[in-house]
């Protein structure tokens, strides 16, 4: 097996997507995941464009990094001026790595308009930068920024500027779709081109996803002569983002053969996913490949059946692959197929005529007809099947609550939930405040549990939706509420349904918070 050395950009490309803010803290835990799981290489930041990323790599020199070497990233050296002048250049060195990456211009276009430089001073500006850090016995990465779109302008230049950098003694050349609009059969032409040019030199590739292609645009820069890849786990980048690692890493190991990372740490690549998202605060992507949520979930009987049959029929690979695993949803589409195959992987034996089946199918029937979906409600759907088995015992017992809303002279709106429970008949009785009704119910709940259950601390609520179910009754209507909560782990769905929203509310709640604690227990 061909060994590709996997290049992980979050922690610096990645942070610059919308709504992704590390500090230094998310950072190293980031980098430490990533480093069990294998990367090659983590780039921690640009030192020399603000304190938390110097400070990131003073923190990391602390660890001790078994399979990953960190990266300090920057770019070529101002104009007219000397590399050792350069205060971005010093600041690659001060970072302490071992390992830099530094970007220039490739596209003419960008020296002339952007830089406002001559081609020749630009040719300069990188020889002189890989030149200066490779004196100081450092391993240089040099990035060619907008490589494709400066190849196809002016395809000479854009090859001076790689043997700029490959004279100087550069250590691999990445090449970069920075615009991300390259078609996949022309990116993989001219990969091929400069494979065979420059065959003296390891070859990388740097994608972003603007024409939805990145992936495929790396993966065919590969089977092209690539050797380095580059993006970000989840995707996550400026604009629509880097090519996502999470789908690279698994084609081009299960699908072309080669090798990313070990067989047994690919396993880790949903609990990876899960991880970033967590700490980057971006709600999980359910359709992802590989390691969403939906990318082994069948809701179609004709599917359901044959996957019963043969998983292969409508499953690329085993999601067991990457760590995943098979979903069954519950619908009016697929019958008492899907509770026999869920049954299976909550290791309860079901079979189709058994009166449980039928039980358990009449139940669903009733309920959806009241108006719950367990569709996007797995959570919920366990805790019913487990109940209706009487394979469950209550976390706790509710005594009673009281949720509050005051509105003030001032405007400000105050919203208070009381609870009263039970845990193995230790009455807890307590208080919290919230940003509206529900929140404030939850935050009482969790207060009351947190000593009982300390992982309740663990877990967090990622999306609450709220449908009308019957839009005649006005504000009497009945309403369906869903709730996703996630942990580091996982995610997993849970439903109420009430003509009262906080009565529906506390249904959803209640099932997101036992479910996390039975998955607890399980494990």
């Amino acid at each position: 097996m061909k060994e590709i050395k996997v290049y992980d950009t979050t922690l610096r490309d990645g942070s610059q997507g919308e709504g992704i803010s590390f500090s230094v803290m998310d950072k190293l835990k980031i980098a430490k995941k990533l480093d069990g799981f294998g990367i090659h290489y983590i780039e921690g930041g640009w030192p020399g464009s603000n304190p938390k990323d110097m400070e990131f790599f003073k923190q990391a020199k602390k660890l001790k990094f078994k399979n990953s070497e960190v990266v300090a990233f920057g770019s070529t050296r101002r104009p007219k001026i000397g590399p050792q002048e350069d205060e971005n250049l010093r600041a690659l060195i001060k970072s302490g790595v071992s390992s830099v990456a530094i970007f220039g211009k490739t596209w003419d276009m960008q020296v002339t308009d952007v830089l406002r430089v001559s081609l020749q001073e630009n040719l300069k500006m990188i020889s002189d930068s890989v030149g200066f850090l490779k004196s100081k016995n450092m391993r240089v990465f040099y990035d060619a920024e907008h490589f494709f779109d400066g190849y196809l302008q002016n395809k000479d230049y854009a090859l001076e500027t790689l043997r700029s950098a490959v004279n100087a003694g550069c250590d691999a050349i990445v090449l970069c779709d920075t615009n991300g609009g390259m078609l996949t059969n022309e990116l993989a032409i001219i990969v091929r081109a400069i494979s065979s040019e420059f065959c003296d030199v390891s070859l990388g590739i740097h994608t972003h996803n603007d024409g939805g292609l990145a992936v495929a645009n790396t993966i065919v820069a590969v089977e092209a002569g690539a050797s380095l890849v580059q993006g970000t786990i989840n995707g996550y980048g400026e604009r629509c983002g880097n090519a996502d690692l999470c789908g690279i890493i698994p084609n081009l190991q299960l699908k072309l053969g080669y090798k990313c990372v070990s067989e047994s740490r690919l396993k880790e690549l949903t609990e990876v996913s899960m991880h970033v998202n967590e700490i980057s605060n971006m709600r999980p992507q359910d359709n992802q490949p590989f390691t969403g949520r939906s990318a082994f979930a069948h809701k179609g009987g004709v599917h359901i059946n044959a996957v019963m049959k043969n998983p292969l029929s409508y499953e690329h690979i085993a999601p067991e692959k990457v760590g995943n695993h098979r979903r069954i949803l519950v619908s009016e589409l697929s019958g008492k197929t899907s509770i026999i195959l869920r049954a299976k992987e909550l290791e309860l034996d079901l079979t189709k005529d058994d009166p449980k089946t039928k039980k358990i199918l009449r139940l669903i029937q009733s309920m959806e007809n009241q108006g719950y979906h367990f569709e996007a409600a797995d959570g919920s759907f366990e805790l019913l099947m487990k109940k209706a088995l009487k394979r469950y015992k209550p976390f706790f017992t509710l005594e009673g609550f009281r949720v509050s809303i005051e509105k003030r002279e001032d405007d400000a709106l105050i919203s208070e939930a009381i609870i009263k429970l039970k845990v193995n008949k230790k009455e807890e009785h307590t208080a919290a405040l919230g940003d509206g009704p529900v929140n404030a119910l939850d935050n009482a709940l969790r207060k009351a549990l947190a000593k009982f259950y300390p992982t309740l601390s663990k877990m967090h609520l990622s999306d609450f939706k709220v449908r009308v179910l019957d839009e005649k009754a006005g504000t009497a209507a009945k309403v369906r509420v869903l709730i996703q909560s996630q942990d580091e782990d996982s995610s997993w769905g849970t439903v109420g349904v009430s003509e009262n929203i906080i009565e529906a509310s506390w249904q959803a709640l209640v099932d997101s918070v036992e479910y996390k604690l039975l998955k607890d227990k399980v494990r």
